[in-house]
């Protein structure tokens, strides 16, 4: 494991307590992937470890820098007992390798899809990547290198995903805000998306 890692997966025992279990996924040509699982207050919380070891490149630029770019970690949280939702191990491994895989540069308000639902059953099948800074903190490298974000994902169903395609990501998360959708829910439905007139 490298240092970066070694001071992620700290951050994330520092703040999530010690992980229940962990899973291991390589893609080919790409590097492993872990997922932790830490369960507190009937809230289990899926992180990804692996994705911020090297940084995220533009895929317009033809050498990436191997210090300098946005490194980021996922982190999912539902509500235990729900749902079967620790099957969501694959496609947050699949979501984190998308930097290397895709040359996608993963950051707030971007949508994230896996094509089929997150977990048996799942509503969702896509997630809208969240603000960082909430559950937990950023983690600061030393320079050259900018600090590991940890950002939260939120479910979305398809009528949601398409909505924000239309509406934004602001849009569809003042909507949840306003109904007060429990996007920890794992079984929750869509909220309401009619559009009111001004």
């Amino acid at each position: 494991m490298s240092d970066v890692l070694e001071l992620v997966e700290a951050r994330l025992r520092t703040s999530l307590g010690e992980p229940e279990a962990r899973a291991a996924v390589t893609f080919l040509g790409t590097d492993r992937i872990e997922v932790l699982r830490f369960v507190d207050d009937q809230v289990v919380r899926y992180a990804t470890l692996g994705m911020s070891d090297r940084p995220m490149a533009d895929p317009t630029v033809v050498v990436a820098d191997p210090l300098k770019g946005p490194r980021a970690e996922l982190v999912l949280s539902v509500k235990a007992g729900r749902a079967d939702t620790d099957k969501v191990l694959r496609p947050l491994a699949v979501l984190a390798a998308s930097p290397q895989v895709e040359g996608v540069v993963v950051a707030p308000g971007a949508s994230l899809d896996v094509g089929e639902p997150l977990w048996p059953g799942a509503p969702f099948t896509s997630v809208l990547v969240g603000e960082p800074g909430g559950l937990v903190e950023d983690l600061e490298l030393d320079a050259p290198m900018d600090p590991v974000r940890f950002l939260p994902l939120l479910p979305m169903t398809p009528n949601e995903a398409a909505w924000k395609r239309v509406h934004g990501a602001q849009a569809l998360q003042e909507r949840w805000l306003a109904n007060g959708t429990d996007l920890r829910d794992p079984a929750r439905k869509s909220v309401p998306l009619d559009v009111t007139p001004e």
